[in-house]
Order: C-alpha cells, then sequence, then structure tokens
C-alpha cells in the first residue's frame, strides 16, 4: 500500500493515480493525512479492499506524507562507512537528536539556504503505526506503518556551535526536513532492511549505499526507543545518513545557490529540491567566517 498527502487530503496511490480516502470511505478516514494514524490497523484493513476512482495528479502537488508527528527522532553516525569518514568509532548506542515540526515539507519545492555551510544527508524514514513501548527487536517491523525519503538537511555552523555541540536547531531551519514522496508499507518490500539510497546534487550521485550498513536497523532503533520513549502512531525516526556528506570530502563542500538536489530510495521514490539563497544573505557578511569547523 501507497498512501501520500495530495493537496492537503490523504490518498491512495494505485493504477498511477490517487484515491481520494475521505471520499471512498464516506467519510470514515480522511480528508487530514494525518487521520489514518487515528486507526491505522482499521485504515489498513479498510485499504485492502477500498474501491474509488484513481485520479491523475501531479507530483508538485505532493506534500509530506506524515505532515503533524508528534515526535520525530533523527540518528547520527548510523552508517559504518559514514563513521568512519568521519573519523569517528561507531557507536555503542544509538546517537539521538531531534528535528522539530516546524522543519517539515514536502518532497518538492523551494529551500532557503541559511549560510554557506548547509549540508546533505539522505534517510531512510520510518514511520511508527501503532503506541510503542518496550518492543523487542524480533516484533519491531510489526510497530512501522510504513517508510518514506527523507533529507536532513544540516546547517554545519550552526550543528557544530558551542560545546558540547547541539545538532537539533542546526538541523531544523524551515524546510531542513523533507519527506516524501509518499509513504509505503512493509509489505511492499523484498526486503525492508536492504534499500539503495541515493543523493544527487546538480545531477551528480554523490551518496549511494545501502541500508544493510546501517549500524542499528530500523527494529533495533525502535527497541532502543521504545526502552525509554513511548513511540506514538506517525512518529517519524530519521535512520541516519551513509557515506559522501559535503561536510566528509577533502575539502568540504556545502551547498550554494541554485544547486537541485535529488532524494532517492529504491522502492519508494525521489525528491526534488531547489537550493536557493536569501538576498539578505547573499548580500550579508553573516556568511563571512561561517565555514567548516
Amino acid at each position: 500500500m501507497r498512501i501520500a498527502n495530495l493537496n492537503n487530503r490523504l490518498v491512495l496511490l494505485r493504477d498511477g493515480g490517487a484515491v481520494d480516502v475521505h471520499t471512498a470511505s464516506a467519510g470514515r478516514y480522511g480528508p487530514d493525512p494525518q487521520s489514518a494514524f487515528a486507526d491505522w490497523p482499521g485504515f489498513c484493513a479498510w485499504a485492502l479492499t477500498a474501491d474509488g476512482p484513481a485520479h491523475a495528479y501531479a507530483t508538485t502537488d505532493l506534500g509530506a506524507p506524515v505532515p503533524w508527528p508528534t515526535q520525530i527522532f533523527a540518528i547520527g553516525l548510523n552508517y559504518v562507512r559514514h563513521a568512519k569518514e568521519s573519523g569517528l568509532p561507531l557507536p555503542e548506542q544509538p546517537m539521538v537528536f531531534t528535528k522539530y515540526q516546524s522543519a517539515l515539507t514536502g518532497p518538492t519545492g523551494r529551500i532557503a539556504l541559511t549560510g554557506d555551510t548547509v549540508d546533505w544527508e539522505v534517510e531512510l524514514v520510518a514511520v511508527i503505526g501503532t503506541p510503542a513501548r518496550h518492543v523487542d527487536v524480533a516484533s519491531a517491523w510489526d510497530y512501522v506503518a510504513g517508510l518514506t525519503v527523507g533529507q536532513d538537511f544540516s546547517d554545519r555552523a550552526v550543528q557544530q556551535a558551542g560545546s558540547p555541540a547541539q545538532f537539533s536547531l542546526g538541523k531544523s531551519f524551515p524546510g531542513f526536513a523533507p519527506i516524501g514522496p509518499e509513504l509505503v508499507t512493509i509489505e511492499e518490500f523484498d526486503d525492508p532492511d536492504d534499500l539503495r539510497v541515493m543523493t544527487e546534487l546538480n545531477g551528480t550521485v554523490v551518496q549511494d549505499s545501502r541500508t544493510s550498513d546501517l549500524v542499528f536497523s530500523v527494529p533495533e532503533l525502535i527497541a532502543y526507543l521504545s526502552g525509554i520513549v513511548t513511540l506514538l502512531p506517525g512518529d517519524l525516526i530519521f535512520t541516519g545518513t551513509p557515506e559522501g556528506v559535503g561536510l566528509g570530502r577533502t575539502p568540504p563542500s556545502y551547498l550554494a545557490d541554485g544547486d537541485t538536489v535529488v532524494t532517492t530510495i529504491e522502492r519508494i521514490g525521489s525528491m526534488r529540491h531547489d537550493m536557493y539563497m536569501p538576498e539578505t544573505l547573499l548580500t550579508s557578511s553573516a556568511l563571512i567566517g561561517r565555514g567548516a569547523s
């Protein structure tokens, strides 16, 4: 099953078109894109036999498939080769921070840069379907509604400021947490633990890896997090980024005005974002001295 947010309405994607959930369910579900999570098991059972016309749609009309999650978790240094390029040892337990809800945006559009040290980070995003507390690894996939594509855009200067550094604010500017283009349920994957993840910058592949390189798998992350907090339906887990980020290059390379970022995960789809530098920053001395630290 594939669900999406089309012009702020919940839809099922099938046969190359979109089925409006509120109309097809006679008002039982939708139109709020988040409404399916109020009764995820019931929604899934209904969707198996849901009937309704599939209408053509424009991908530019798709929004974040989960627009208002209660909690957003993000995991650092969670790919083996990314830890190596960062010159850091593999973590002994998940390194957790957050991205704030106001950073969420959809799978297409323009995103404002905040300086000259904004980096790219493709991430597989797991979406929780049912409340999870003290979940074991073996059953963790049962608590996942589905998977989507994410980018963890990061202003490295803000992220690394202070001692100790505080990651969350540097990763939560408006638009710095795009997700989409759709939410894909687990049965759609041959192996949800081994998916190709890619970032292309202006047509050049800069990240290309597989989720089988994760230090902590999606089930392991759910087991760890649910042992500390209660995971709620619609919560997002950004599972970490692989090697190939701008910070890890010699010299470091970051996003600039006019760049286009395409983020792809196999069997889910692609996002496309055009980056721009606001005029106030293009002409401001605020950019001076904001190089990588």
